[in-house]
């Protein structure tokens, strides 16, 4: 069988094909990639270049040659609203667009958390609709549907309208514990209720090609719904044991466990921990932290290459802890000024600045990690670290030795592996008992020693 996994990221997306052998790993191999351009409309709104993911993943699944499936995932929380007969109301916003900046009240937090598990983030599905209902209430009464980016973009390749559970579950609209739409929720935010439909599991058939779409490619893939939002489908691309969390290290980095039901309570409310659907109805525990970016912002003020950061951050000695998590970090002026600011000192020098970077990220992750811990009641001594963060050698190390817990860094594709095997699993090829094992036949993965007392 062959598999097709279409991956988008911030700043790119990615067609990955998969063959499965007869031992049930995975032969991978990258057919197409295409930049995910952000733009800026004359009102200042940043908006996602919707048409063009869709036209990439078109010369992609030309580029393939041939395919049985195919899954699409993105980012999580941005949509876009159709009309009757499918068109576009509007513009796919981008979560980083400043449209929730504007809203003068929202829900009681301590209540919505209570009712949907999710921890307050600005640009949260929820705030972004809330902001489209005051400033485009028009686009509403319009709307026939509401579709999730990579619901829209499965929709453009089969004319079939789905919901996909993990990514429904970033919304700040679901009820986790029945795993359904809160209705009585978006009711009472005067929210259209019609736009909510069914919600379908990852690995549910979405259908073949439209015709023409089929004819223009050259074969007829099935389409099947991936964990459509990033995170989950790497949380299945990565092998977890019993006591393992999981560091999705990328732009940003998601830390958390899996858990059999959500876990909601006071103290994982402070945490600023979601409970976030997994594959298998499982529930993803996770904290979002500050990522790569930070060091993203660092090369692009200073000149440096990320491997030019590394090494001089492992000779210099840093400005101090920071808090990796502060929305200052966001969107920054200049991130160099900004970590100067948040520790109080000049640096003399960008290893400096770097160094800071990368030890408070690893104070970060500990942290998490001990209040994961703490609501759960369980103890994790291996963190399983993947995407582009895992091939950072000196991020690795420095989480090992500053949560004092074994690491496994890799696959640094993790969510088009996880997509794949979620294919994998869902045609019957692979088990979900068999699927450590597939991925470590799979993928090449690096271990670091934690430090013992």
């Amino acid at each position: 069988m062959v598999y097709l996994a279409v991956d988008f990221g911030f700043s790119s997306g990615k067609i990955i094909k998969g063959i499965a052998s007869s031992d049930g790993s995975l032969r991978m191999e990258t057919v197409h990639s295409f930049p995910n351009r952000l733009i800026t409309r004359d009102d200042g709104t940043l908006v996602w270049d919707i048409e063009a993911l869709y036209q990439g993943i078109i010369e992609g699944l030309r580029k393939a040659g041939k395919a049985d499936y195919l899954s699409i995932d993105t980012w999580g929380v941005d949509f876009v609203l159709l009309d009757e007969n499918g068109g576009m109301i509007g513009d796919a916003v981008c979560y980083r667009d400043s449209r929730t900046d504007r809203l003068e009240s929202v829900p009681d937090q301590e209540s919505l958390y209570k009712r949907t598990g999710i921890q307050k983030q600005k640009f949260n599905t929820i705030y972004q609709l809330l902001s489209l209902q005051k400033e485009h209430p028009e686009y509403l009464e319009k709307a026939a549907y509401l579709l999730f980016i990579p619901d829209y973009l499965a929709y453009r390749l089969t004319g079939t309208i789905k919901h996909e559970y993990t990514f429904a579950s970033t919304t700040n609209l679901l009820d986790p514990y029945k795993r359904t739409w809160d209705y009585e929720l978006i009711q009472s935010l005067g929210l259209p209720v019609h736009l909510f439909t069914e919600l379908s599991d990852p690995g549910t058939e979405a259908g073949h090609l439209r015709p023409e779409i089929a004819e223009r490619i050259g074969y007829d893939p099935m389409v099947i719904l991936a964990p459509s939002h990033d995170s989950a489908s790497a949380v299945v691309g990565v092998p977890l044991e019993e006591d393992s969390v999981f560091i999705s290290s990328g732009t940003w980095s998601i830390l958390g466990s899996v858990e059999q039901g959500p876990v909601i309570s006071e103290e994982a409310m402070k945490a600023n921990l979601s409970n976030e659907g997994g594959v298998g109805r499982t529930i993803r525990l996770v904290k979002n932290i500050m990522g790569t970016w930070m060091l993203q912002e660092l090369t692009r003020e200073t000149g440096a290459t990320f491997d030019e950061l590394e090494k001089e951050a492992r000779e210099s000695r840093p400005l101090g802890i920071i808090d990796v998590t502060d929305a200052r970090f966001t969107k920054p002026e200049s991130m160099a000024a900004e970590i100067e600011a948040a520790a109080g000192k000049k640096a003399e020098s960008r290893g400096e600045l770097a160094a800071t970077v990368y030890v408070s990220l690893a104070t970060a992750y500990r942290k998490a990690i001990e209040e994961l811990e703490s609501v759960t009641g369980r103890h994790f001594s291996h963190i399983a670290i993947t995407g582009g963060g895992s091939k950072d050698n000196y991020l690795n190390l420095l989480t090992a030795m500053i949560t004092r817990r074994r690491v496994t860094a890799g696959p640094s594709q993790g969510t088009a592996v996880g997509n794949l095997i979620n294919q994998m699993i869902a045609t019957g090829a692979l088990s979900p008992s068999e699927k450590n094992d597939a991925i470590r036949r799979s993928v090449s993965l690096t271990g670091y020693r934690r430090i013992e007392d």
